[in-house]
């Protein structure tokens, strides 16, 4: 049985469907005990519904055009049922499911997560720049060392990408997120 309101006027039509339409009309009336394949049957129609020449079409576009102007009509006077099931404000709301409650918590803890991940990047320069930099405090300012450049084969070159992809993974690895306790502490 069709859900929905049984007052609600009939869709409109398109010329194509009224076409199928007259189409399964014609075959029942050739051989009414013959089952219908709807692959085969629609491809027929759309094969002659291509070869039809624009008078042929002309007439199912009218009867489309008369279905709509009566749809359209129908819609204006129409106004859907009134009355449905309302909710009742006083009535207590459902519980958040796990996935809510899982979210409302995390997104306390996210400020101190990202402050975490700031402190940690830091910490990291820090120790990189230590690294690369030579501490004299007698003379002044630091002084970087720097590497003597090389010449460059091509596997060289490849073994460098490689180092790098290492580093990078290395990196990844040593990510560690603390909770909001363990970072006060």
């Amino acid at each position: 049985m069709a859900k929905g309101d049984p007052q609600k006027p009939k869709g409109k039509m398109s010329a194509y469907a009224f076409f199928v339409q007259t189409c399964r009309e014609e075959h029942k009336k050739k051989s009414p005990e013959v089952a219908v394949n709807f692959a085969e049957f629609s491809k027929k129609c759309s094969e002659r519904w291509k070869i039809m020449s624009g008078k042929e079409k002309s007439k199912f576009d009218e009867m489309a055009k008369a279905i709509k102007v009566r749809y359209d009509r129908e819609m204006k006077d129409y106004g859907p049922a009134k009355g449905g099931r309302k909710k009742d404000p006083n009535a207590p709301k459902r519980p958040p499911s796990g996935f809510f409650l899982l979210c409302s918590e995390f997104s306390k803890k996210q400020p101190y997560i990202t402050k975490v991940a700031k402190l940690k990047k830091y910490e990291k320069d820090v120790a990189d720049y230590k690294s690369k930099v030579k501490f004299d405090g007698a003379k002044g300012p630091a002084k970087v060392i720097r590497k003597k450049v090389e010449e460059e084969d091509e596997e060289d070159g490849k073994n460098r990408r490689r180092r790098r992809k290492r580093r990078r993974r290395k990196r990844n690895k040593e990510t560690v997120y603390l909770s909001p306790c363990e970072y006060l502490e």
